[in-house]
């Protein structure tokens, strides 16, 4: 006979983005701590009320985090639950295609602080007010499963995670459809900071509830908080404990969260502006005289307006962009 670990419904939490250097625009004393503390209210608040906690990618900023000190801080955090929370994987928890032992995140796994799976597939069936519930996940890169049914052959209902660009209201370059995955109730998706407008695809409802870290400051609107699916079926809102001035706003320029659209005014802005090579953003004086920033955030940032301005090709921006972060660990 199956045992079923029994909740009183279901957490989601968005991308955390748990990192020991600070966003450049973000004024915390130790933005690690900030993000941990984070996840301590949503693992506290779950064990109080009986609830799974399940994180829906990027748990760590970078696939590699530097700071065995954070590391252990969030490690202890999680053992703290009392479920194992469920993961999906995202775009920044990994240095290749899928999860391997060189990321941060499989040692969280391995030490079953959390559970998770490289590839696409179920994660766990529950049991939620009687009925069971499976849950399913495609980490970022991979095909989103077009039905679920076989996964979960018993489930009264079922769950499936994504951490893809999807577009919602306003699609942009390299989104796409919002996906229906039969069998499943509800489609989750981490990735997109900012919370979407829920929608009715075939058989699935598809969610963004957005991060919980604010990392840009054209999220300053955003409220981080996370989504309580009950054992009645509602999506409850929980807004967690944050500090709304948290932007340094003055070295502000035109910073895009992932899974946003740019306005026709800004596009028209950009447009206009002289063309520039990946050299002029190393050595710019805007850049060098800007306040330094413990991420290199503020070179990303021209690097990024550059790949957008020249509809740079996906697997260029990829590299480009991994030899930041290389070289940004290295001087760290």
């Amino acid at each position: 006979m199956t045992v079923y670990r029994e909740f009183n419904g279901v957490m989601f939490i968005g991308d955390p983005h748990v990192s020991s250097r600070r966003p450049g625009d973000r004024k915390d004393k130790n933005f690690g701590e900030t993000v941990v503390g984070k996840i301590k209210f949503c693992i506290d608040h779950c064990n109080e009320h009986g609830l799974l906690p399940v994180f829906l990618g990027d748990m760590y900023d970078t696939s590699y985090e530097p700071s065995e000190s954070l590391k252990t801080k969030l490690a202890r955090v999680l053992k703290s639950s009392k479920e194992v929370p469920l993961s999906n994987v995202g775009n920044h928890d990994i240095q290749h295609a899928v999860l391997t032992d060189d990321d941060s995140l499989a040692y969280l796994a391995a030490t079953g602080v959390i559970k998770l799976n490289a590839y696409a597939s179920a994660l766990e069936t529950i049991k939620v007010g009687g009925k069971l519930w499976g849950i399913g996940a495609t980490p970022y890169g991979q095909e989103i499963t077009g039905d679920a049914r076989p996964f979960f052959p018993e489930a009264d209902m079922i769950i499936w995670l994504t951490h893809h660009d999807l577009a919602f209201e306003n699609p942009y370059p390299g989104s796409m459809p919002l996906p229906e995955v039969k069998g499943a109730k509800l489609v989750v998706n981490g990735h997109m900071h900012l919370r979407k407008k829920t929608k009715k695809v075939g058989e699935s409802i598809v969610f963004n509830p957005g991060n919980i870290t604010r990392q840009f400051p054209d999220a300053i609107e955003h409220d981080p908080a996370v989504y309580i699916l009950t054992k009645e079926g509602k999506l409850d809102k929980l807004e967690i404990p944050h500090e709304r001035a948290i932007f340094n706003l003055k070295n502000f320029v035109r910073a895009i969260s992932p899974g946003e659209a740019k306005s026709t005014a800004q596009q028209e802005l950009e447009a206009a502006e002289e063309n520039s090579e990946f050299v002029r953003m190393l050595d710019a004086e805007s850049v060098l005289e800007a306040e330094k920033s413990d991420d290199g955030t503020i070179v990303l940032r021209e690097i990024r307006m550059k790949f957008e301005r020249d509809e740079t090709p996906k697997d260029v921006r990829d590299y480009i962009e991994e030899m930041h972060r290389r070289a940004v660990a290295a001087a760290a």
